[in-house]
């Protein structure tokens, strides 16, 4: 079991940042992606970003590319995504996931086994 505690939400106005950070603990060994996702009201959950926990590889979504950074640190067993230049329609509750399937093989949501309880970003225009 691994379980996943999200951080850092909150609202924020449009062109501003902010910080997530995702903290995991239990058997963190088996986790070989970490990624965040977002639910916006009335959407399907999708993949924000991606990052393999060895070697550090990253995926992200083509909407928040270059506006959006996602790291990890291993030693201290947190994920973090930064985002920048925020649009209201990044407005969504984001959710921290592990998969133990590689990063070439973690791009949806059924690929991940474990999910933090979500945060709320709300981005007012």
């Amino acid at each position: 079991q691994v379980q996943l505690v999200e951080s850092g939400g909150g609202l924020v106005q449009a062109g501003g940042s902010l910080r997530l950070s995702c903290a995991a603990s239990g058997r963190t060994s088996s986790s070989n992606t970490m990624a965040w996702f977002r639910q916006a009201p009335g959407k399907e959950r999708e993949i924000v970003a991606a990052i393999a926990t060895s070697g550090g590889a990253t995926n992200y979504a083509d909407s928040v590319k270059g506006r959006f950074t996602i790291s990890r640190d291993n030693a201290k067993n947190t994920v973090s995504l930064q985002m920048n230049s925020l649009k209201p329609e990044d407005t969504a509750v984001y959710y921290c996931a592990a998969s133990g399937r590689i990063l070439a093989f973690a791009k949806s949501a059924p690929k991940y086994d474990y999910w933090g309880q979500g945060t709320q970003v709300t981005v007012s225009s």
